[in-house]
């Protein structure tokens, strides 16, 4: 049986969950087309229609496993710029939270905007969007945030790496606020039922780090990290995992496997209702199996860096025992790393007073 202080956090968690009441049940959609465009196709043909779209995309996923500093690779965009534009909240709730909005009517900042090396169907995903928080020296991070967050979530402790000398792009992942395509209220496609789209977005995310990265040296930075908060911790891991520019990295809640999250994880129930008629977790972490930070651990400790993992006690979206799971794999291969286990769980990390520990 859970304790008081356990129960209490659990029926907190609970709550915050539920204030997003716009999710969408979607069906499971192979989205074989997404593979049109990627690497290691080993002679199999663009546009071909596979007999067993699951076979097709599990052999993928081995081929990708083998030859990941292939599929994760990127040409420089050449069209680096930043702009001087008006902050906006872009909210993914039913009902935007009115005091956010007025809290930054009027205000600007730069944003550094580049095209994608990864092209998708949608105009808005594939500009490229971060926020430029400069400081002077030679430190710089590229921060990504969690699943669905708002345009202006971590911007605090953007601001307080900057009082440390640390400069810093806040990165709008793919689908996710100016990015998100008109047709979606949410990042929905960052992470849903379609398999193909979903493995997309990885590669997608990952790769433009490393742009932000490429534009960090250009810019005079040579000491790169990355911090990264629940989906945005796992693009930063397999991010660290195939750049050796990266000497610093901060997983904020880590998991093993994607599908194990998605499976189990109380903020992508109706990813799994939409899943689960069709497909079991077996099958789906073959799938999947390419963007699960589990499978990098060896192409992770190719390069020397420091790492802190943090995870919290009463998670009910990343597991705790899947982040007790990375720990050992940290153990296991011998990094240079920290652990930190927060006495809360996924959502109320970002509440009073865990948000101000966890930063």
């Amino acid at each position: 049986m859970p304790t008081r202080y356990a129960q209490w956090m659990y029926d907190w968690e609970n709550r915050l969950t539920s204030v997003d009441n716009n999710r969408v049940v979607r069906p499971l959609d192979w989205g074989v087309e997404w593979a049109n465009d990627w690497p290691c196709r080993d002679n199999v043909r663009a546009g071909q229609s596979p007999a067993d779209p699951e076979e097709f995309f599990a052999d993928y996923n081995q081929r990708i496993i083998a030859a990941s500093d292939e599929f994760y690779s990127y040409c420089t965009p050449a069209d680096f710029r930043l702009e001087r534009r008006e902050i906006q909240v872009f909210s993914t709730r039913e009902v935007p939270d009115i005091r956010l909005e007025k809290k930054v009517r009027g205000t600007y900042s730069d944003f550094l905007r580049f095209t994608s090396p990864v092209r998708t169907p949608y105009p808005e995903n594939n500009l490229v969007n971060a926020r430029w928080f400069p400081a002077r020296g030679r430190r710089a991070v590229v921060l990504l945030p969690h699943w669905n967050a708002d345009a202006i979530a971590y911007t605090s402790l953007c601001r307080v790496l900057n009082w440390l000398g640390i400069a810093v792009l806040r990165l709008s992942m793919p689908y996710h606020d100016i990015r998100m395509p008109a047709e979606t209220k949410r990042a929905d496609y960052a992470v849903s039922a379609n398999i193909g789209r979903t493995l997309d977005a990885v590669r997608q995310g990952v790769v433009d780090i490393r742009c932000c990265l490429d534009w960090l040296e250009q810019q005079g930075y040579k000491q790169l990290g990355i911090a990264g908060t629940s989906l945005g911790s796992c693009y930063a891991f397999i991010a660290s995992a195939h750049d050796a520019r990266i000497r610093a990295a901060a997983f904020n809640h880590a998991s093993t496997y994607f599908a194990d999250v998605v499976w189990h994880g109380q903020t992508t129930r109706h990813i799994r209702e939409g899943l689960e008629a069709q497909i079991d977790l077996d099958r789906l972490r073959k799938v999947w199996l390419a963007i699960s930070p589990a499978v990098y651990f060896d192409k992770f400790s190719r390069n020397p860096k420091r790492s802190l993992v943090i995870y919290a006690k009463y998670d009910l979206t990343f597991l705790p025992e899947f982040s007790r799971q990375v720990v050992a794999d940290f153990q296991r291969h011998r990094l240079d790393h920290k652990v930190v286990a927060l006495a809360c769980g996924h959502y109320t990390t970002g509440e009073t007073p865990y948000k101000y520990i966890d930063g």
